[in-house]
């Protein structure tokens, strides 16, 4: 009798908590098998919360009763979260699979040393369109001029769409006007300004959201946007069997490289957990998926062999390293130039700054072909 007693206060007690893994993420940036891979290894549960922007991340990580293990901000949001002490360092010997990723893109001037964040997804600011409309009018996609110059834009008026975003047009600007965004001068933007002004009466909206869908509606046959929206574009074309085929390239100007990343929080409950997490992720099968998923170019180089046969040689999703090499990553702007340049767009924006002619583009083979890795 008392050993059934024993028994049953056994049974009684409670058993031990289930380890939560708690992600502060991007939406659409995890394939739900990648997860559930993750907790059978680790016997634990993974809950995402998401996020809109950097600005929004910050602001939950400062609040200093975060209980987030893992975030995933952008490059240029690393630095001013270093400063207000919001990430712990990594832990290398955690991380075997560091030596997965492509050396290309470490040891960034963003992270030096990658002390405290490793690269995640890669995305370009490109040009997304609609390769048989394009094709018909004879306009070449292959340079920002399909953006920025009103002959070409004349031929396409009413069906070109641009991201309602400061950095990533005045970005391409400055790309196309031959200049590097991260050393431009007051002059450069003054130029750049000018040039977006004189394009703007032929874009037909600014879009930050769902834009990719209006190029899948055929409504618009040339967008200003990420590539990873632009290959769900081409997807979702295919899927709905549209009598025209949705196609994104590289510009020969160059490109900017977004780059997302993985840190841990200094507040996080569960650190250990979260570095086993981020090794998980440097491993070819699991970040695979997130290029299979979104089509994300990958910093993971031996996620290859594990790619679908339909971003296997995609020049961006899967690119040479020379077209890596002519990437360029934005780095942390000083807030008076961020001011100027978000002034600018407004005024753009809601056509409160008359079209000029446009700036020469005569010095487009200036372009610093800075490596993603170095910047």
């Amino acid at each position: 009798m008392k050993k059934l007693l024993w028994v049953c206060l056994i049974l009684s007690l409670p058993t031990a908590a289930e380890p939560v893994l708690k992600l502060y993420n991007w939406r659409g940036s995890l394939a739900e098998p990648t997860i559930e891979r993750f907790e059978q290894r680790c016997q634990c549960r993974v809950v995402q919360e998401f996020y809109g922007d950097n600005e929004e991340m910050t602001a939950r990580l400062a609040s200093r009763d975060s209980d987030i293990d893992v975030v995933f901000p952008s490059s240029f949001a690393i630095p001013p979260l270093v400063r207000q002490k919001l990430l712990q360092p990594l832990d290398k010997s955690k991380l075997p699979n560091i030596g997965n990723l492509e050396p290309l893109l470490m040891n960034p001037g963003y992270d030096p040393g990658n002390v405290y964040t490793v690269p995640s997804v890669l995305s370009l600011t490109a040009v997304g369109y609609n390769i048989d409309k394009l094709r018909e009018l004879k306009i070449d996609p292959y340079s920002w001029s399909v953006i920025f110059d009103p002959k070409v834009l004349a031929r396409l008026k009413g069906h070109v769409t641009v991201l309602d975003s400061a950095r990533p047009v005045f970005a391409a600007a400055l790309l196309y006007l031959g200049r590097n965004p991260n050393n431009a001068t007051d002059d450069d933007y003054r130029r750049a300004r000018d040039l977006i002004a004189a394009a703007r009466p032929y874009w037909t909206s600014f879009s930050t959201e769902h834009y990719w869908k209006e190029l899948v509606s055929g409504d618009v046959w040339v967008s200003l946007g990420y590539s990873t929206e632009f290959y769900q574009a081409r997807e979702e074309a295919q899927r709905e069997h549209k009598p025209y085929t949705i196609g994104y390239v590289l510009q020969r100007e160059g490109n900017e490289l977004g780059i997302d990343t993985m840190a841990i929080p200094a507040s996080a409950p569960h650190p250990e957990l979260a570095h086993r997490f981020i090794n998980f992720m440097l491993s070819g099968k699991n970040a695979a998926d997130l290029t299979n998923l979104v089509g994300a170019t990958n910093p993971v180089r031996t996620a290859q062999p594990y790619f679908h046969d339909d971003v296997k040689y995609h020049p961006v999703i899967n690119p040479d390293l020379s077209a890596l090499r002519k990437w360029v990553v934005l780095r942390e702007m000083p807030l008076p130039r961020l001011h100027q340049i978000k002034h600018m767009w407004n005024q753009i924006r809601y056509g409160h700054v008359a079209p000029v002619a446009p700036a020469s583009s005569s010095g487009r083979n200036d372009v610093r072909k800075t490596g993603s890795g170095q910047q």
